[in-house]
């Protein structure tokens, strides 16, 4: 990656045993479960197949699962085991295998699909990220991703440093969803109105950054295809280390979403979805029980 020193380029693909994410080249899930609260294009009626993945490449310091980002829940299992997981699921009838967090293992995935490919694994695969991408990986992926769902947190490297612990966030997220939407291209729904293609750029709101949100909104709006989909969500609450910072230690109120949906008109983004302000976004964080 010509733009980054190589540290951060290690970071980012977090191949170095036991490195900035905590893992090694062995894999580490924290739950596989049928998901049904993503977006109502992936979860439908039949739910997403979902897998979450231990560790992470972030250290964000609000994450409503740092159970297994930061402390690292989990158990290892092996590639062909993954390759049955997925199996699994898409004989539970859900929509489509759903990644979550997935970088620090994208070669051991790569491989995992391989296999359940060859074994009549045909739903969507969808890689869930946080957009905190290296070229190089995905590039690699091109083929086997149908759907990429990647965040796009900050705007400002200030507050990237901050709250999840990296350099060069915008710089490196932006060009990673420049290049998972030349791979998979406009959005394409089955007569379920499923997504079986595509892209979503997701953005979830923080108290008292509204500028942030309006800066990358504004971004997608001046620099991505008036075809691409967005989620804006606002189910931010203040969890693990968040609790203790003073600028993050309360949800986001009404005015502050209000502010946010009245820009999204102004900008006249034309797909996607913005949730509703809830009262007990708690409740929707998995049990991370293992059952895999």
């Amino acid at each position: 990656m010509q733009y980054m020193s190589s540290q951060l380029s290690e970071q980012i693909g977090c191949q170095v045993k036991n490195g900035w994410c905590g893992c090694d080249d062995k894999i580490k899930i924290a739950l596989a479960s049928i998901h049904y609260w993503e977006e109502p294009c992936i979860s439908g009626k039949n739910g997403s197949g979902t897998v979450f993945f231990s560790n992470c490449n972030l250290k964000c310091i609000y994450c409503q699962n740092y159970e297994i980002s930061s402390v690292g829940k989990g158990k290892e299992i092996t590639i062909e085991h993954l390759a049955q997981i997925f199996l699994k699921q898409q004989e539970k009838g859900v929509n489509n295998i759903n990644l979550v967090t997935p970088t620090m293992y994208a070669k051991q995935i790569l491989e995992a699909l391989k296999i359940a490919k060859k074994k009549g694994l045909n739903i969507p695969i969808i890689y869930n990220t946080n957009g905190y991408e290296s070229i190089q990986t995905l590039k690699e992926l091109d083929g086997y991703i149908d759907v990429y769902l990647p965040d796009l947190k900050y705007y400002s490297n200030e507050i990237s440093k901050k709250y999840s612990k990296v350099e060069n966030y915008f710089e490196v997220a932006t060009k990673a969803i420049k290049e998972m939407y030349a791979q998979v291209g406009k959005a394409v729904f089955d007569e379920n109105g499923i997504i079986q293609k595509g892209i979503i750029v997701r953005h979830l709101i923080l108290p008292n950054h509204i500028q942030n949100s309006k800066h990358i909104l504004k971004w997608i709006k001046e620099n991505l295809d008036d075809d691409i989909y967005v989620s804006v969500m606002a189910q931010y609450f203040p969890t693990y280390l968040a609790k203790n910072e003073s600028s993050l230690n309360r949800k986001i109120n009404k005015k502050e979403y209000k502010e946010i949906e009245n820009y999204l008109y102004t900008l006249n983004l034309k797909n996607g979805y913005i949730q509703e302000l809830g009262e007990h976004e708690e409740e929707y964080v998995p049990n991370f029980n293992l059952s895999e």
